[in-house]
């Protein structure tokens, strides 16, 4: 990653690749490199999802926990290294499902804020979920609309845009 990509979305399915291919771009900034981690173990399957992640990123890592306040964790990050944030989808969902009323549209302005001010790079995944049907409820349906927006906003901030199509690394920006 070059200077000029300061700040860089991955986008993609699950299971394209985003998050392996996320860490290596991360790994080749110095260290300390620092994993804003946005899920949260509630069963047993994303608890393994989670130890996966940790086990395959191995030593050089610090790792902090932001399910909700992703902006004031980035804001507080060290202008050293580059940050990896994995992953907004979770983030927006934790944000949704802890608060129906949450405001979500001034929570994206604030980390949109937050980026703006960056002093490392950041790294950042993101799921692409409006590729799909339109989804049955009226929760699920604002969750995809919102991640669409969330997705629009930080590509436009971001530097570099790669979606990620079966593993495969495509710069779309």
């Amino acid at each position: 990653m070059a200077v000029s990509d300061a700040i860089t979305l991955i986008l993609g399915g699950a299971r394209s690749g985003k998050s392996r291919y996320a860490e290596s771009l991360v790994a080749g900034f110095p260290r300390p490199w620092l994993y804003v981690a946005t899920a949260e173990p509630l069963d047993d399957e994303m608890a393994a999802r989670i130890a996966a992640h940790r086990a395959r990123r191995g030593a050089g890592w610090q790792a902090v926990e932001a399910p909700r306040d992703l902006a004031g964790v980035l804001a507080e990050a060290p202008p050293v290294g580059a940050v990896l944030i994995d992953c907004l989808t979770l983030w927006l969902s934790n944000l949704m499902l802890a608060d129906a009323d949450a405001d979500v549209e001034a929570e994206i302005m604030r980390l949109d804020g937050v980026l703006a001010r960056a002093a490392a790079p950041v790294v950042l995944v993101s799921n692409e979920v409006g590729l799909g049907i339109v989804p049955d409820n009226v929760l699920a349906r604002r969750f995809r609309d919102a991640q669409g927006r969330l997705n629009q906003y930080i590509a436009a901030r971001a530097d570099r845009v790669v979606l990620m199509v079966a593993g495969l690394p495509m710069v779309v920006k």
